[in-house]
């Protein structure tokens, strides 16, 4: 025992320092960002800019009477879908070696890190459900914006699937970070309620309450549809009911 403790504590300073909590995380290469906030977001929300210009343009030209709703709907899975290819595949892909990546993804990722650390730490849950999420809702996604600008009949069931693929993985990146920190005592972000409700809780609660409506909105005209599919065909024993009596 007596030979253990200055062992860790030789570990402990020889550590590299970091920011990211819990403070005895093991991030290896870490490099602090070489970007401010306000540099990132703006590049982040200026790419959403262009992205989603382009794609008004193209859905105009293409379905020009379509609702004002469906194309809100349009413009959030393809946005969703850029999000799930593009910036969570990057940490799927480069996730051993986030902690010292400067590329702007990169130090998006080191500075949402602060709310939650398993993204510097090759997670197992975290980069399984970022794994998953960029291959299946990421093209998804996709598809389901071309079929809202088709007006495509499986619309509503794949928007319904994968709305409900989004919240779930929402869910349970809650309740493995939440249960860890009151159950297991470990906490993953950063004491200044900042990282916590900003990040953490808003950025994430976003992927619950749009996918909860469009879910809902799926539920309520596949509904319909079935409705009137039975309305027609009740009508149709009717009829053919009079005729045969005639």
């Amino acid at each position: 025992m007596a030979d253990i403790l200055p062992n860790m504590t030789k570990l402990a300073q020889d550590a590299p320092p970091h920011p990211f909590y819990p403070l005895e995380a093991n991030i290896v290469g870490y490099l602090a960002n070489e970007w401010s906030v306000p540099k990132l977001l703006g590049v982040f929300f200026a790419g959403c800019a262009v992205e989603l210009g382009i794609t008004l343009l193209i859905v105009n030209r293409f379905n020009p009477t379509l609702r004002k709703g469906d194309k809100a709907a349009l413009l959030w899975f393809v946005v969703s879908g850029t999000i799930h290819v593009f910036f969570e595949g990057y940490f799927a892909f480069n996730h051993a070696t986030m902690p010292a990546m400067q590329d702007p993804f990169g130090q998006m990722w080191k500075e949402y890190a602060y709310s939650d650390s398993r993204y510097m730490t090759s997670d197992a849950f975290v980069l399984c459900m970022e794994t998953s999420t960029a291959i299946f809702w990421g093209p998804l996604s996709y598809t389901v914006a071309l079929m809202i600008t088709t007006q495509h009949p499986l619309r509503y069931p794949l928007q319904a699937l994968v709305s409900l693929g989004q919240i779930y993985g929402d869910v349970l990146y809650y309740a493995t970070s939440l249960f860890d920190h009151y159950f297991n005592k470990t906490t993953y972000f950063r004491p200044e309620a900042y990282y916590f409700w900003a990040y953490y809780f808003f950025l994430n609660f976003i992927w619950i309450v749009i996918p909860g409506i469009l879910l809902v909105k799926s539920i309520r005209a596949t509904a319909r549809a079935f409705q009137a599919l039975e309305t027609q065909s009740a009508a149709q024993q009717t009829n053919g009911g009079s005729k045969k009596r005639n």
